[in-house]
């Protein structure tokens, strides 16, 4: 059997009653209802939205000193196309004056937009490349 303030404590547990409004969740005994600072708990939920990255499309661009061959090494070394896919990008450089080479988030981008730069200068070709948001 429980004494009468092991009773009190039940009731104390018993009572407390939650409310819920736009996202804000208070609690409140019924013992604490007279005196609203105390008692009272305020839970806030934060939706955190993450947000997707933009994307960049990396070009190259045709001139008329870079040999075909060039491009598809760099396309197959840089940007992991096979043989035909690499082939396909250089004739629509050539044919059309730029080709995409692939979409990435910026730093990606930017990372083999300079590699392919630095590898052309490297072997005195004046490939470029280039990136633009998608």
């Amino acid at each position: 059997m429980l004494n009468s303030h092991e009773d009190s404590k039940r009731l104390d547990y018993v009572t407390i009653g939650l409310t819920a409004t736009a996202g804000v969740v208070r609690m409140q005994s019924d013992g604490d209802r007279n005196d609203p600072g105390r008692g009272t708990a305020v839970i806030t939920r934060t939706k955190t939205k993450t947000k997707k990255p933009s994307l960049y499309r990396v070009l190259i661009l045709n001139d008329d000193y870079t040999p075909m061959e060039f491009v598809v090494h760099v396309l197959e070394r840089f940007f992991q196309k096979d043989r035909e896919a690499a082939t396909r990008i250089m004739l629509h450089v050539h044919n059309h004056g730029v080709g995409e080479c692939g979409v990435y988030t910026f730093e990606v981008a930017e990372t083999k937009v300079s590699q392919v730069m630095d590898f052309a200068r490297q072997n005195q070709h004046p490939l470029q490349c280039v990136m633009e948001k998608k």
